[in-house]
């Protein structure tokens, strides 16, 4: 089969799909290894972007979705769905951020980072499908856990929870509240600049000895 026409094959495929398609689903209709799909879905992406489509395909997880692009969201928001926007409040994103970080978190953990009771935003974050139950904690009483879904992944852009930026250095204060540290970048050393102020530290380093002689102290 020619690129062309397994282009054609994938596009029609995640279309049709609505949902994230797995590769070994892409593999079985295409008759095709992994290792031979995945260069030709990745130059499909390149082309959506470069041919500024109203779609892209984005990874989520071991899967490809066909999915409109963020910015065109405000337009169609309004047709396809008449319901008020739903936003996230700063509890929801607290909770969600937490459960991001820690995979297989549980309410009681949740509660104890927030400081405060979430049941209900933990309900709201599964009514929106942004996180789901992942089993039970081998510890008395078998608590829940919690993950975040592929929705969780598709909505913000991201293939996998490697993906998540890096978490700000903190520490505690004496309060136990957390203080964010200043992240200092260090600056390369400029060996031009050290050959420079070696002349005057060693003129410095005379006029010290000079003056220690005058005193009459051991240099």
């Amino acid at each position: 089969m020619e690129i062309n026409k397994i282009k054609g094959v994938i596009e029609a495929i995640l279309f049709a799909a609505g949902r994230e398609v797995k590769m070994n689903e892409l593999m079985s209709a295409l008759e095709l290894s992994s290792s031979e799909i995945i260069p030709i879905v990745e130059s499909m992406k390149a082309e959506y972007q470069e041919q500024n489509r109203g779609l892209q395909i984005v990874n989520i997880g071991e899967a490809y979705q066909l999915c409109t692009k963020q910015e065109y969201y405000e337009y169609l928001y309004p047709i396809i769905d008449k319901r008020s926007k739903p936003n996230l409040s700063q509890a929801a994103l607290e909770t969600l951020a937490i459960i991001a970080y820690n995979p297989r978190v549980t309410r009681a953990e949740i509660e104890q980072i927030r400081g405060v009771n979430s049941d209900g935003t933990i309900y709201k974050l599964l009514d929106y499908n942004l996180i789901q139950e992942t089993g039970k904690l081998d510890a008395p009483g078998k608590p829940g856990t919690y993950g975040v879904t592929s929705e969780f992944l598709r909505i913000f852009g991201i293939g996998n929870l490697e993906e998540l930026p890096d978490l700000p250095r903190y520490k505690l204060d004496q309060n136990q509240q957390i203080v964010i540290d200043d992240i200092i970048e260090e600056k390369p050393v400029d060996e031009e600049e050290l050959e420079a102020l070696a002349p005057e530290r060693e003129n410095e380093g005379l006029e010290v000895q000079n003056n220690k002689e005058e005193k009459g102290e051991d240099v």
